[in-house]
């Protein structure tokens, strides 16, 4: 329940405050109205009904800066998700959200200004993902002040992003995979098992011998390994659920000498002298192996090592593969996905279908014709 109080100011001016409890139970009060029925309208709106209906925001709660919020926020990012997605949450709190709002009250923050921040970013020229990372963040943040009733609304609602720019895929033939993995020295296997099966670096990086079947041609991806901060750090898969990948009977003789008188637990794939492999460096780097193989095999040094990922894909579709084989061998989750991300692969299916519908319609036409004609005789 609230009660209106009459007072006097400093200056010996009439004002009216509300007094009121909080749903916790402590008591505060607001201040500062110049008329009885403005206190009274207040609170009915903003504690009566507030409270009954269970959302009550505390008037104080807006003077919350942002800053506050961070902790309890990434620290519990940390307890479910991966740490080279929270380093990269941490990295952009440093460098762009906390040095820009962590400062500000979170009611001082309105929605143009956010607006403008956005825009100011896009104009400095970053890219559409590190500026839908960064709003993203702080997006988070006040969503979780709406939840914890600091304010009633999220700045960042319905704000106008940038939409990220698809990548065209790049896609080797055969023949090009092929050679490219000639040039790669002992890293012949690794670049034919990328460019066949379709596994991202890490799935393959993080193989036990364990994980072959030589029998059935299957490897078990059942780990990821990243690096994050120079520490490589042993994780699910991406989609954190183990899957089967085929790989083609052209490895059968890779494999068999990869699992060859070697203990389950030993890396499938190891770096000469042991451990997990490195991932390379920049596509352009000339300090990275990738990047002498491709120019000994002359192919375009725009290629990276995960574009052997849209290699397979290509491959396979190729091969004529349905979407859902096509699906499960990359470990999207769902068809859809690959459809989408893999559009222009299937873009001969609808060759194909134009013609079967074409064939049909000159059938079915074909015998109108003819019935017509033995009628009219």
């Amino acid at each position: 329940m609230a009660n209106v109080v009459k007072y006097r100011t400093a200056k010996g001016e009439n004002r009216y405050r509300v007094r009121y409890r909080k749903p916790d139970g402590t008591q505060t009060d607001k201040r500062g109205f110049r008329r009885k029925i403005d206190a009274e309208n207040w609170a009915a709106e903003h504690v009566t009904i507030a409270k009954a209906t269970n959302s009550y925001v505390d008037p104080q709660g807006g003077r919350v800066k942002v800053e506050a919020l961070w902790p309890a926020w990434i620290a519990a990012k940390r307890t479910r998700c991966k740490k080279s997605y929270t380093n990269t949450l941490e990295q952009e709190w440093r460098v762009r959200v906390g040095p820009k709002w962590g400062s500000r009250e979170l009611s001082s923050i309105s929605n143009s200004e956010v607006q403008e921040w956005v825009a100011a970013m896009s104009a400095a020229g970053l890219s559409a993902s590190v500026i839908l990372r960064a709003e993203a963040l702080l997006s988070g943040l006040c969503r979780q002040a709406v939840k914890d009733r600091l304010i009633g609304a999220d700045p960042c609602d319905d704000l106008e992003l940038p939409k990220k720019k698809r990548k065209e895929h790049r896609y080797l033939s055969m023949t090009e995979l092929i050679r490219l993995a000639e040039t790669s020295g002992w890293r012949r296997p690794i670049v034919l098992v990328l460019g066949l099966t379709g596994m991202r670096w890490g799935e393959l990086v993080g193989l036990r011998v364990k994980d072959a079947n030589l029998e059935r041609r299957r490897l078990w991806i059942r780990r990821n390994v990243v690096e994050v901060d120079g520490e490589l750090v042993v994780n699910t898969p991406k989609s954190d659920k183990w899957r089967q990948v085929v790989y083609p009977a052209i490895l059968d003789d890779d494999m068999r000498s990869l699992v060859d008188g070697r203990k389950p637990d030993d890396i499938l794939f190891e770096q000469p002298g042991g451990g997990f492999l490195r991932r390379t460096h920049g596509p352009k780097s000339s300090s990275s192996w990738f990047y002498w193989a491709k120019k000994h095999a002359d192919i375009d040094n725009e290629l990276t090592v995960h574009d052997l990922r849209h290699t397979a894909a290509s491959l396979m579709v190729r091969a004529g593969a349905n979407v859902k084989a096509v699906q499960r061998q990359l470990g999207h989750t769902s068809a859809a996905m690959t459809l989408d991300v893999y559009a222009d692969l299937f873009d001969d299916d609808l060759d194909a279908v134009g013609e079967a519908v074409n064939a049909m319609l000159l059938e079915n036409v074909g015998k109108m014709w003819a019935k017509e004609t033995s009628e009219a005789a």
